[in-house]
This record gives C-alpha cells, structure tokens and sequence, in this order.
C-alpha cells in the first residue's frame, strides 16, 4: 500500500513520476511556489488536521487545488499534503536561511524599530543587502548574526536541539513555537545538512542500527512506537515529549522505564547517524 505522505498523488492529480503507478486522471511536474507566511501547516485534506509545517521561504510544489486549498509537496523531505492557497506565493530563490532558534525581522535596520515578522529556524529570505549588523530581506531587516548563506549548515544536530529547549510541544510542529518528538530530529537534522524525513516511523531508516555490544552516544537516535529522541550523551536524551509537554532533557534509563510504565512499549530502535 503506497504511503500517502510520499505518494504525491491528490486522488485527482498525481506527479508524473507516479505514470503506471497509480491511476490519475492527470499527471502533472507541478508548479514549484513558496511558503509566503512565517508559518503554514501541511494538513492532511483540505481543512484537515495538521501533519507537519512549513517555514517561510520553503519551496512546494503545487499539483493540485480544491476549495481554496493547494496540495502538493515540499521540497525538503517530499511530504505531501495540503496548504492554503493563500499560504503561497510565487518562488523566489533565497540565498540565506535563519539558522538561531527564531528571528524577528524589522521595518528599519536597528534594533529599536518595529518588528515585521517572528521566524523560525529554517525560514529561507532572499538577501538584497547589508546596512550595518543587519540584513535587507524582503520581508525586513533581519539581525545578519541570525543568518547563514544557503548551503552553509551547522555541526551538532544535539546542539540545534539544545537551542529549542523549553519549547511547548504541539502535535505536528516545526517550529520555537511548537514542535514534536520528530520535529526536533527533523530540524536539528536538516541544520546540519542532514537528510530526514518528516516523521518518525520515517526516521527509523536513517543511519545504521545500533550493534549489540554499542552503547548509544550522542547523535544517536532512540525510537519507541511513535517516538524518537536525540541522545546527548550516554545517560541522557534531549526530545519534546508529551510528558513535560516541551523540549526537555531526561535522564535515559528513567525515560525508557516511565515510557514502559505508562503503555509507550519497549525501544523499538537505535541508530547511529555516522559510521
């Protein structure tokens, strides 16, 4: 049975790659556009529930529409689903990308003026320019210590979920201001230039398993159904978790114990990033 999240196929219109796979009444190579708001959820159906969200400046490729909504895929990870139409605008190559936690942008290029904006890590912003300790975007001035230049990542997924502690959880988030279990992989992941998928029954192909006779280290990944967290070190975890209902450290072995205790099962999986 074909994964709805990766399947890029609306029930209507599919992309042309799925030609033989499924059965369309047209197939189409989309139209890329971008995230035109600091925040856009990627819903399951048109008006449906939240899957995951996207940032501003992020590209999507639109196959379909209905209702005042464009389904689609974003182009980071391949994962489909539905947007609202006025969540898009047209694409515009960005060259840098918000790589602190979050951002302001501002009307003025100090830091006593109007701020326009809040964006999230991972918002991508096309540079116009450079006036003093900011930068000109088309959304505003944004602090130039915020920014990286496209392709230019951090080193330590731990790190960037170091920086989200105390974050609220929220089901299907992405960002400082809400994010989930698999969220926090996905972000700490793609800011240092590594490839992961949206969720984390996804997640659980990355890497190589843990051998027998290795003790997780940091990086590593541990899954339970429905649940992932980054080791830190040997004894300790970093995840955004239903039980502090925020990004929180937790010791390892009281976390996979409390995780048993209350019906969460057994680790499913461990993985290691690098050789």
């Amino acid at each position: 049975m074909l994964d709805r999240r990766s399947t890029a196929y609306s029930g209507r219109v599919a992309h042309i790659s799925l030609k033989g796979v499924v059965e369309a009444a047209e197939f189409t190579t989309g139209v890329v556009q971008q995230i035109g708001v600091p925040v856009a959820d990627l819903l399951a159906a048109p008006a449906g529930a939240r899957e995951r969200q996207l940032c501003y400046g992020e590209a999507f490729t639109v196959l379909d529409q209905q209702d005042g909504y464009a389904y689609g895929f974003a182009d980071k990870d391949g994962y489909c689903g539905w947007v609202h139409d006025a969540q898009l605008v047209d694409y515009r190559p960005p060259t840098h990308w918000v790589a602190s936690p979050a951002t302001h942008s501002y009307t003025q290029p100090r830091v006593q003026a109007p701020e326009t904006h809040l964006l999230p890590m991972g918002t991508r912003v096309q540079v116009a320019g450079q006036s003093g300790m900011f930068s000109e975007t088309e959304l505003g001035f944004i602090p130039n210590v915020h920014l990286l230049p496209l392709g230019t990542v951090l080193n330590d997924p731990v790190s960037v979920a170091e920086s989200l502690l105390g974050t609220p959880y929220l089901w299907g988030g992405n960002t400082r201001s809400g994010i989930d279990c698999s969220g926090l992989v996905q972000v700490a992941l793609l800011s240092c230039g590594i490839a992961c998928p949206g969720d984390s029954d996804q997640q659980q192909a990355l890497g190589r398993a843990l051998l027998s006779h290795e003790q997780p280290g940091r990086g590593d990944l541990i899954f339970w159904r429905g649940h992932v967290g980054l080791v830190v070190d040997s004894d300790r975890l970093i995840h955004a978790n239903g039980h502090t209902m925020s990004v929180a450290f937790e010791w390892l072995a009281p976390c996979i114990s409390r995780i048993a205790q209350q019906n969460g099962g057994e680790v499913t999986h461990q993985r290691r990033l690098v050789a």
